[in-house]
């Protein structure tokens, strides 16, 4: 059986290349799979499931015709779409999952995560997530109105940016002592996230034993996917179809 991971796709309407590419792979490669992870991220920005777009439903509605043909599928939060909530899963026919989350796959246990909670090193951003992600914060953003949601998102957004192009490139990436660490704490040798768009395999040892962190990549050019079946666990980015050949 087939389990494919991806990440960091940031869906919005402005870049129709990413979203006709998604759209391709859920109709043709991801039918393949028994699993379908997303590992956060999945849009660009997520307001709200009050607020959800046209587009935004019409991404909705190809992951639940996935979703009927058989195939399962997560989801979890990004730094980007944290309020994304039971109503676009409802929709969607996914499940959503808590980060970090331990799952069997390959025959052992692997630990998924967006990745954004392991670069403790970037103090400010911590503080900012652990706010965010308040039940209280969580209740009043919801509780806004729609166009001051979208103020905000626009504004967190542009904040988000400028700080990371002036930020060193070592606060903004995974503090290297917290993935062994975790890795241990959930007891695992094998750890999935996204969020760092630096898409890698990182061979690690803990406690002498090996152990891997495997990086996924975000979609922007190119799109990158974890193929994990009998032949182990396979990174590889795929070329975008062009516009006039998107049927699968």
């Amino acid at each position: 059986m087939i389990t494919l991971l991806i990440s960091d796709l940031h869906l919005e309407e402005q870049r129709p290349d990413i979203t006709r590419a998604f759209v391709h792979f859920l109709a043709g490669r991801a039918r393949t799979a028994g699993a379908l992870y997303i590992l956060g991220d999945f849009f660009e920005a997520w307001i709200g499931d009050d607020a959800m777009t046209p587009f935004q439903a019409s991404i909705a509605q190809a992951l639940r015709e996935l979703s009927d043909s058989g195939t399962a599928i997560y989801l979890m939060h990004g730094n980007r779409d944290f309020m994304l909530g039971q109503g676009f899963c409802r929709a969607a026919g996914c499940s959503l999952l808590a980060d970090p989350t331990r799952v069997e796959l390959g025959g052992e246990p692997v630990l998924l995560m967006h990745g954004d909670s392991l670069c403790t090193r970037d103090e400010a951003y911590m503080r900012l997530r652990r706010y965010l992600r308040h039940p209280l914060t969580l209740f009043i953003l919801r509780n806004l109105p729609r166009r001051t949601r979208e103020k905000l998102a626009r504004k967190l957004r542009k904040e988000s940016s400028t700080q990371t192009r002036m930020k060193a490139a070592d606060i903004v990436d995974v503090t290297p002592e917290e993935v062994p660490r975790l890795m241990q704490e959930f007891g695992v040798r094998t750890l999935i996230h996204g969020h760092t768009h630096r898409p890698a395999v990182h061979r690690l040892q803990i406690n002498g034993e090996p152990a891997r962190r495997i990086v996924l990549g975000d979609w922007d050019k190119q799109g990158w996917a974890l193929q994990v079946d009998d032949q182990g666990f396979q990174l590889a980015a795929f070329d975008f179809v062009p516009a006039d050949s998107a049927a699968p």
